[in-house]
């Protein structure tokens, strides 16, 4: 049988912008602040059950990728409020309407998709600057 209603097109016939991106990332950076609350919960149940538990959570956590991890944790966390903030504010009407999709007369619309991941990222290194600063070089 052959089909006589058009197929929906793939999402490569789209041209790839900073919107589409931040969609993506806001609900990756959504799902690895869920799976970051698990680990969170791992070390609530570490601290009660005792100390050997503990140490062997506060190692996992003190190893590359334990700091990898919460390098990556600190940013999603960091990208999900800004790219939040963004939504919120574009929410209220702002800049918003037909003429937002065309970047020739708007571009700032699609410049602040860039800025906020920017910040997020600065925000990020902030963070840990401070952590290393305090804790005597080694935030971990």
């Amino acid at each position: 049988m052959a089909y006589t209603r058009p197929l929906s097109p793939h999402l490569g016939v789209y041209r790839w912008r900073v919107n589409m991106l931040q969609s993506t990332l806001h609900r990756l950076t959504g799902l690895f602040l869920c799976l970051g609350a698990l680990l969170v919960v791992w070390g609530l149940i570490a601290a009660a059950t005792g100390q050997g538990a503990w140490l062997v959570f506060a190692g996992f956590w003190r190893s590359w990728i334990g700091i990898l991890l919460l390098v990556l944790w600190t940013w999603s966390l960091l990208f999900h409020l800004c790219n939040g903030i963004q939504h919120l504010v574009r929410d209220m009407g702002s800049n918003f309407g037909p003429p937002t999709r065309d970047r020739t007369r708007n571009p700032v619309y699609w410049s602040t998709g860039w800025i906020v991941i920017g910040i997020s990222v600065a925000l990020t290194v902030l963070v840990w600057v401070i952590l290393a600063l305090r804790m005597g070089g080694s935030p971990v």
